[in-house]
C-alpha cells in the first residue's frame, strides 16, 4: 500500500486526502489547527460559495490568470462531479444568481462537515496542530516531512496544500510558499487578490457600511479602460469594497500605474433620461432646498457626499440652480470618479494571487516537474479566480488531480 502525505486540511488538502484514500492509499494529514476548515467556516460570510455551475468553458475564462492551466483538473473533475459529490453525501446545494452554488442552508460549517465525513469514512490518519517545516527529499524524490518538533514521517509521495496569505488568522500563513522554495520551486510575486481598494475622496462616517446593489463600476488604468462590472459595491472607512469592487481588484497587476474607478449608481438610466428625471424632481420641488430634492433620487446616507462631489450649494434654492450645476449633480451620479491610491493588504484578500509557478507542475497530475512524488494543490499554486466560486472549485479540482496521482503503481 502507497503511503501519502497531505499537508493541509483546507478544501485542497481535503479533497486530495479524500481521493488518495479512495485510489488505495495509506494516507496521513497533517493541518496545524485544531479543526479542519478553518478558512473554509467563513468564507463568502459564513455561506460558503462552493463553486459555479456555470459550463466549462465560461468556467476558464472566470480564471483570469493562467486559466488554461485548469484545462485538464477541470474536465477530470468538474463542478457537477463536485456537486453530485456534496448532494450524494447529504449536502443540498442551490443555484443563486450569476450561477453560484451555495449550500441549501446558507451555512459554511454543513460544507466543512460534509467534507469532515468523507474522510473519516476513509483510511486517513489526521494529525492536529502540528507544522511541517520541511520536505524529506532523497536525490530528486519526495520522501516525506519534517515537522516543527523534528520528528521525521516517511511516505512514497507528499502533497502540498497549505493554502495562500489571506487570512493569516485562519492559518493562511504562507507557509507552503516556503517550503516549495526549499524544495528549488519559483514562487511568483504574492499579491492581493479579490480585495477591497484605498481610494479617494474617502467616503464619509456616515456611508461606512453602505451596500449599494445594481450599480455599475469601470476600472480605467492610465486613461484606458480596463475592466467593467455590475453589482453590489460596499463603501468601506478606508474606500470601496464588495463583488464587483474585488473583482475588478484582479486586474490591477501593474503598481506603478494610474488606477481609477467610475462608478455608476445609476446604470438603468442614461444621461438623457436620468436629466429628464432631475428636472421633473426640481419642478416638483421648486421651492424646495437642493438637499431635500436628493432624497427621492440618492440613499440618503450618501447625500452629503453627492453635495460635496457636485460643488452645490445644500442650501441652495431649487430653482435658482443653473444648468452647469445640474450637469455637475448628474456627473456625481453618472460619472462619481474615485481614485485608487492602492488594494487593501493581503490579509483581507479573499485569496493569494501568485504562487508556486505553473512551469513548474505538470497540469494533468499536479506533481512537481523538479522533485518526483511532490504534488500540489490548491491556493498555493499560481492559478486565479474571479468571485463568484471559481477559487473554491480550483482548490478541489487540484486536489482530486493531485490525490489520485499520488499513488504509486
Amino acid at each position: 500500500m502507497s503511503k501519502v502525505i497531505v499537508i493541509g486540511g483546507g478544501p485542497a488538502g481535503i479533497m486530495a486526502a479524500y481521493f488518495a484514500s479512495q485510489a488505495g492509499a495509506e494516507v496521513i494529514l497533517i493541518e496545524k489547527n485544531k479543526m479542519l476548515g478553518k478558512k473554509l467556516r467563513i468564507t463568502g460570510k459564513g455561506r460558503c460559495n462552493i463553486t459555479n455551475a456555470c459550463d466549462l468553458e465560461d468556467f476558464i475564462s472566470n480564471i483570469y490568470h493562467n486559466g488554461s492551466f485548469m484545462y485538464s483538473s477541470l474536465y477530470s473533475f468538474t463542478n457537477d462531479d463536485l456537486i453530485n459529490l456534496f448532494e450524494k453525501n447529504g449536502l443540498k446545494v442551490k443555484i443563486e444568481r450569476g450561477k453560484r452554488v451555495f449550500p441549501m442552508s446558507d451555512k459554511a460549517i454543513d460544507v466543512v462537515n460534509t467534507l469532515e465525513k468523507l474522510i473519516c469514512n476513509e483510511n486517513i490518519e489526521i494529525i492536529f496542530g502540528k507544522k511541517v517545516k520541511s520536505i524529506i527529499i532523497e536525490g530528486k524524490l519526495a520522501k516525506g516531512v519534517i515537522l516543527r518538533d523534528g520528528k521525521k514521517i516517511y511516505s512514497d509521495a507528499v502533497i502540498l496544500a497549505t493554502g495562500g496569505k489571506s487570512y493569516p488568522l485562519t492559518g493562511s500563513t504562507g507557509d507552503g510558499y516556503d517550503i516549495a522554495k526549499k524544495c528549488g520551486h519559483t514562487i511568483s510575486e504574492l499579491k492581493p487578490a479579490l480585495v477591497g481598494m484605498n481610494t479617494k475622496p474617502i467616503p464619509k462616517s456616515e456611508m461606512v457600511g453602505l451596500l449599494l446593489k445594481n450599480v455599475s463600476i469601470a476600472l480605467y488604468r492610465n486613461g484606458k479602460k480596463v475592466y467593467e462590472d455590475f453589482g453590489e459595491l460596499e463603501f468601506r472607512d478606508y474606500g470601496i469594497d464588495g463583488a464587483i469592487v474585488k473583482s475588478a481588484s484582479c486586474y490591477m497587476r501593474e503598481d506603478r500605474s494610474d488606477y481609477k474607478i467610475i462608478l455608476d449608481l445609476k446604470p438603468a438610466l442614461d444621461e438623457k433620461k436620468l436629466d429628464n428625471r432631475i428636472q421633473r424632481d426640481f419642478r416638483e420641488m421648486n421651492n424646495k432646498f437642493f438637499r431635500e430634492t436628493l432624497r427621492k433620487l440618492i440613499p440618503a446616507k450618501m447625500i452629503d457626499f453627492i453635495i460635496e462631489y457636485s460643488g452645490i450649494e445644500p442650501d441652495k434654492i431649487v430653482h435658482q440652480i443653473t444648468k452647469e450645476e445640474r450637469k455637475r449633480l448628474l456627473n456625481a451620479i453618472k460619472n462619481m470618479e474615485l481614485v485608487i491610491e492602492s488594494l487593501r493588504p493581503i490579509d483581507e484578500a479573499i485569496v493569494t494571487s501568485g504562487g508556486v509557478s505553473i512551469k513548474e507542475i505538470n497540469p494533468s497530475t499536479m506533481e512537481s516537474k523538479i522533485i518526483e512524488g511532490l504534488f500540489f494543490a490548491g491556493e498555493l499554486i499560481d492559478v486565479d479566480g474571479y468571485t463568484g466560486g471559481y477559487n473554491l472549485q480550483i482548490a478541489f479540482s487540484t486536489g482530486y488531480i493531485a490525490g489520485i496521482n499520488s499513488i504509486k503503481i
